[in-house]
């Protein structure tokens, strides 16, 4: 592809689609809020894994599908950090981020193996990319129906909490 090999050309795009992503969804999430971003992001990787399952013969659409991989991934580097503490609290932040970084550790160290085992046992790569997707649509779609709820009952309590210090009256 444009006198490169596709796998050399799609890591480069990672990278900058990658890069461009954290400072785009933190925007985005600003306008929106951050479960709706959250959803956007995942659900569009479902559906770029999708066609990039669907189109796997096609050298082009593998550069641009694994670019928009990237793009939606890396907006849990600028949300999650943010959506920890509006939900948990500053109190105890950098040690709640810490272990969703353990949590990212670990599904990076087994996430390769259990997908090679699972390859090996199913003689395909479909049901890894299938699992992949339904992961990506899964959580968009918690990130709506659990989040969202989540986020807004500790932040309305934190609100109350604040007014009845202040001395608030309510009827």
């Amino acid at each position: 592809m444009f006198g490169l090999a596709a796998l050399p050309l799609a890591l480069t795009v990672d990278r900058q689609t990658n890069g461009l992503t954290r400072p785009f969804f933190g925007f985005v999430s600003d306008k929106i809020g951050r479960e709706s971003t959250m959803a956007i992001a995942f659900l569009m990787e479902a559906a770029a894994v999708t066609l990039m399952v669907l189109f796997r013969d096609n050298a082009l659409v593998f550069v641009i599908l694994s670019g928009v991989v990237f793009f939606g991934w890396g907006e849990i580097f600028s949300l999650f950090p943010s959506t920890l503490t509006d939900i948990f609290g500053v109190k105890h932040a950098t040690t709640n981020y810490g272990w969703l970084y353990v949590a990212q550790g670990v599904g990076s160290i087994l996430g390769g193996p259990l997908a090679a085992l699972l390859r090996v046992q199913t003689g395909s790569w479909l049901p890894v990319f299938a699992i992949v997707i339904a992961m990506d649509a899964l959580t968009g779609i918690l990130a709506l129906a659990v989040l969202k709820p989540m986020r807004r009952a500790y932040i309305a309590s934190k609100a109350s909490r604040v007014l009845k210090r202040s001395g608030y009256r309510f009827a």
